[in-house]
């Protein structure tokens, strides 16, 4: 009953975010490798680097992603796993926010990830990227959605240059 809810909703109430992140995976269908469920959310694994969720669908990627938390380094798979569940969250905050996602979590998550200024700004001042409104939410609904642990306010690990 609760994923027969979930994508009830997402078809309508989420419906834009729902409708772009079907033309992605049919974009990513015969590229992807892995699609599997998740708690109601069809996840792609693709080769790029980062994540996104459009309503029903969750990208995230096949490659291992490296953070810290707290100082200790993440093995690879915790790193995917929550950063699956901080993806899931999005898909949370779509239930909620249905047409105005896009707006108030889509946009600003997009330009905290992708603007250069924004990205020196998370160099220099050493900020996670899940600091802001958006991720740390993202963080929180899916943690609350999921029962599993986020990438929370993890950092890249920096590779020491030579």
């Amino acid at each position: 009953m609760k994923r027969f809810l979930f994508t009830l909703i997402q078809l309508t109430w989420g419906l834009p975010q729902t409708l772009l992140g079907f033309l992605l995976y049919l974009y990513w269908l015969p590229r992807a490798k892995t699609r599997y469920g998740y708690h109601g959310a069809l996840v792609t694994e693709w080769t790029t680097g980062g994540g996104i969720s459009l309503g029903l669908f969750v990208f995230v990627s096949e490659k291992a992603a490296h953070y810290t938390l707290d100082g200790q380094e993440l093995t690879p798979e915790a790193s995917r796993r929550g950063v699956l569940v901080h993806e899931y969250g999005h898909c949370i905050q779509s239930l909620l926010l249905g047409p105005l996602y896009l707006i108030a979590v889509g946009l600003p998550s997009y330009l905290w990830a992708n603007l250069p200024a924004l990205r020196k700004l998370r160099r220099e001042k050493a900020l996670s990227y899940y600091a802001v409104y958006p991720e740390n939410w993202a963080n929180r609904a899916g943690e609350w959605a999921a029962k599993e642990k986020s990438v929370g306010m993890a950092m890249p690990v920096r590779k020491k240059s030579a």
